[in-house]
């Protein structure tokens, strides 16, 4: 019995440590504000848990930034229709977005993601968002 015990102990603290692991999105970016970057994607991730792309961007005073963009799981999107090569390195496009809550971090959580030269994008038909 003394060993269910310990063993009920361990397992409840590792899930503890792996549900910490996740972060919080309210915590990490402003819900409540959008903002708009439009440049040269540079580089997409995709991958699970959150998938993400890097946008050479200028910020609000008009100096290019490196912007990272977090996005959902790959498995998410590609149950959407997106595969890792719907958007490429030196694509232009076009992210709306919740900022960061720290402004000169340049990171953003992605809501809509459009290349404007074929109009391809993601996030304009009610697709699930992430969690």
């Amino acid at each position: 019995m003394k060993l269910f015990r310990i063993t009920g102990l361990i397992t409840g603290l590792l899930m503890t440590q792996a549900a910490f692991g996740h972060h919080s999105f309210q915590a990490t970016y402003d819900m409540d504000s959008m903002i708009e970057i439009r440049g040269k994607l540079i580089q997409m991730n995709f991958r699970n848990p959150h998938s993400s792309v890097m946008v050479m961007a200028p910020d609000e005073n008009g100096v290019t930034q490196r912007w990272g963009v977090e996005w959902g799981g790959a498995s998410l999107l590609m149950r959407q229709g997106l595969t890792r090569t719907s958007f490429k390195p030196g694509d232009d496009v076009i992210i709306t977005g919740q900022p960061a809550r720290e402004k000169t971090d340049y990171r953003m959580r992605m809501e809509s993601i459009v290349r404007p030269s074929d109009g391809f994008g993601w996030g304009f038909d009610s697709e699930e968002t992430f969690d």
